[in-house]
């Protein structure tokens, strides 16, 4: 088997924090952890999905839960019966 050296920029802290943890769950280092990862997204037997957390602004939130409660009141709601009311509604004012 061919090996190769994989090299990763990182913060101090985040390697020092890593490794602990790495440890603590019975890897003996943090690169055997980081191996048996790569191995098993290699394999297809796990699967990693990275999602944004949006973190809305106290006027944004205000307005987002007034929005839905509009919603779920059934007021500032609008319905169209076809691309034409629509486009009128749209275009209203």
């Amino acid at each position: 088997m061919q090996r190769v050296t994989l090299q990763i920029p990182m913060d101090l802290k985040l390697k020092v924090d890593a490794e602990k943890a790495a440890l603590n769950q019975g890897f003996s280092s943090l690169q055997e952890l980081v191996r048996v990862i790569l191995s098993k997204v290699a394999q297809k037997k796990i699967e990693i999905n990275v999602e944004q957390v949006i973190i809305l602004s106290k006027k944004a939130d205000k307005r987002y839960e007034q929005a839905m409660k509009d919603f779920k009141e059934g007021k500032n709601v609008y319905s169209a019966k076809n691309v034409d009311d629509l486009m009128r509604q749209l275009n209203a004012k």
